[in-house]
Parts: structure tokens; C-alpha cells; sequence
């Protein structure tokens, strides 16, 4: 799905763009990947774990997703940088097609700038264009208060616990939350 720009303001006066992802932005899309790996525990990869993210598999993935009818995929863009990303898909079975699983990270420099607050607000749009689609859903890891902030002031709340989910190298043991947020109709 192609999602068009959306231009706003930083809370620092820079300009931003939220849009679909282009061949472009593949080298920078790559870097973002590696750097929050690096930045934070809370996300499911290690930057070792990077090797995946290639051209090739990057172009194949803005390929399949911008073709998508039940996935859509934002970049956000700050002074020609990635600074990050964020994904819904949706299901097409008739039994879950009800549900949409969203996403999102930032490089820590872009940290508290609105730019989470856009991308799910943009999010929850393209669900609430969606008739099929109740219910947004998504995980974070224990200790990742910033984002479980970001995700209640955008109407999510908690549903569920997986003990025991991440395990960090030096041996920590994480919970992962479960959220859900409701699509008024």
C-alpha cells in the first residue's frame, strides 16, 4: 500500500515527511536498521543480527509491501535521514482479518520530536479506513517505559504478558506486553 507524503514539524522546527518507502532510502533504511539495534535492548534484534538487511532484500520488501493490499509500510525522513520507521499488516483470513499488528522504532537522536506520535496517529488512520480492521495490536519489552507511554497516550492498553520472552546476552531475562487498541466504528 502506498501511503502519500505527509509533511510536518519537529518539535524542534525541522521538517519531516512520513511516506511509503522508495529505492532511495534503502542505504539509509539499512543504516537505521544496524544503529537502533545498537541503541537500545528493546528491540528484537542484535546488530549482528543485521546480515539479512541487504539491497536486495530491502528492494524486495518496499516491493512487496507498497504492492500490498493488507500491509503498509512509513519511512520518516529528516534532513534527508531515515530517522525511522513503522509498519501495520492485517490479515486476510476471514477469522483474523479483524486484527492489525503495528510497529515502529527511531533512532534515538529523533527521540521525543512527535515523530512516534505521527507515525501511529497515521497508523491508526489506515486502520480506521480499513472496515474489516477492530482491533491494533502490538508487543514491547519490559522496561521500555518511553515506549509504553507513547503507545497508552495513542489508546493502547495492556492485554497480556509473555514471561520470560527476551533473553539479553548478558543472561537477563525480559517479559514482553502485549497491547491492544480498539478501532471505533
Amino acid at each position: 500500500m502506498i501511503i502519500s507524503e505527509i509533511k510536518f514539524n519537529l518539535k524542534d522546527g525541522r521538517e519531516a515527511v512520513i511516506r511509503s518507502p522508495r529505492y532511495e532510502d534503502i542505504p539509509g533504511v539499512i543504516d537505521y536498521l544496524w544503529v537502533t539495534a545498537g541503541e537500545t535492548d528493546f528491540l528484537i534484534r542484535y546488530p549482528e543480527e543485521c546480515t539479512k538487511y541487504t539491497e536486495e532484500a530491502e528492494r524486495t520488501l518496499f516491493d512487496n509491501v507498497n504492492s500490498s493490499e493488507n500491509e503498509a509500510m512509513l519511512v520518516c525522513i529528516v534532513d534527508g535521514r531515515v530517522a525511522g520507521n513503522c509498519q501495520i499488516v492485517w490479515s486476510r483470513s476471514l477469522k483474523t482479518r479483524h486484527r492489525a499488528t503495528v510497529a515502529i522504532a527511531l533512532l534515538k537522536e529523533f527521540w521525543n520530536q512527535g515523530i512516534g506520535t505521527k507515525m501511529f496517529s497515521e497508523l491508526i488512520r489506515i486502520a480506521e479506513e480499513n472496515k474489516n480492521i477492530i482491533q491494533l495490536e502490538l508487543d514491547f519489552v519490559e522496561g521500555n517505559s518511553r515506549a509504553r507511554a507513547l503507545y497508552e497516550k495513542m489508546g493502547f492498553r495492556i492485554t497480556g504478558v509473555k514471561p520470560n520472552a527476551i533473553r539479553l546476552k548478558d543472561g537477563t531475562l525480559l517479559n514482553e506486553y502485549s497491547m491492544v487498541r480498539e478501532i471505533k466504528r
